[in-house]
C-alpha cells in the first residue's frame, strides 16, 4: 500500500550558517555601530540580545532574510516574550521546533480527514504517516497540506509505492 511521512525537520547546519551571516551583517551595519547586539545559537534555541526594541526587530528581520535565502522556514522558530536585559537592552529567546507536536499532528490528521480523500493518516511520535490505495490520492494530500497554513513547516518524505 503506498504511503509517505509528513515531518517537520530543520537543517541545523543551514540555521548555523544563516546565524553567522546575520552576525556578520549586524557587525557591518552603520545603524548598529556603538551598540551591543548579539545572536547566540544553542543546541535547540536561539537568543537575540539587542540594544532596544527597534534593533531587536531589525535583527530578527535580517535573520529571517538569511534563513529564507537558505531555504529554512522562519516558522520553525517559536519566539518567547521579550524580556528586559541589563543597560536598557532587550533579550528574546526562540525555540527551534523539530518534529510535529501531538496537537499539530491531530490538526494535520483532521485536515486530511475533512478532505474526504480515501487515505488513512496516523500519528507516529513526531511525524504523521499517510497511506492510501492510490498514489494520486497521496499527492492530493500533499497539495492540500501545502495550501494550508498550519504554522509549522512540513516536509514530505519516504514516499513508497
Amino acid at each position: 500500500m503506498p504511503s509517505f511521512d509528513i515531518v517537520s525537520k530543520v537543517d541545523m547546519q543551514e540555521v548555523d550558517n544563516a546565524v553567522n551571516q546575520a552576525i556578520k551583517e549586524i557587525d557591518q551595519r552603520y545603524d548598529f555601530k556603538g551598540t551591543h547586539n548579539e545572536v547566540k545559537l544553542e543546541k535547540d534555541s536561539l537568543t537575540i540580545l539587542a540594544a532596544d526594541d527597534y534593533k531587536l526587530q531589525a535583527i530578527k528581520d535580517i535573520l529571517i532574510g538569511k534563513l529564507v535565502h537558505r531555504n529554512v522556514s522562519p516558522k520553525c522558530f517559536d519566539y518567547a516574550k521579550e524580556e528586559p536585559a541589563s543597560a536598557g537592552a532587550v533579550r528574546q529567546k526562540a525555540a527551534i521546533m523539530q518534529g510535529i507536536s501531538k496537537e499539530k499532528g491531530k490538526e494535520v490528521v483532521k485536515v486530511i480527514k475533512e478532505s474526504k480523500l480515501k487515505v488513512q493518516a496516523q500519528i507516529m511520535e513526531d511525524q504523521v504517516r499517510v497511506s492510501g490505495k492510490k498514489i494520486d490520492d497521496l499527492q492530493e494530500v500533499m497539495q492540500l497540506l501545502k495550501g494550508k497554513d498550519l504554522d509549522i513547516e512540513l516536509q514530505f518524505e519516504n514516499m513508497r509505492s
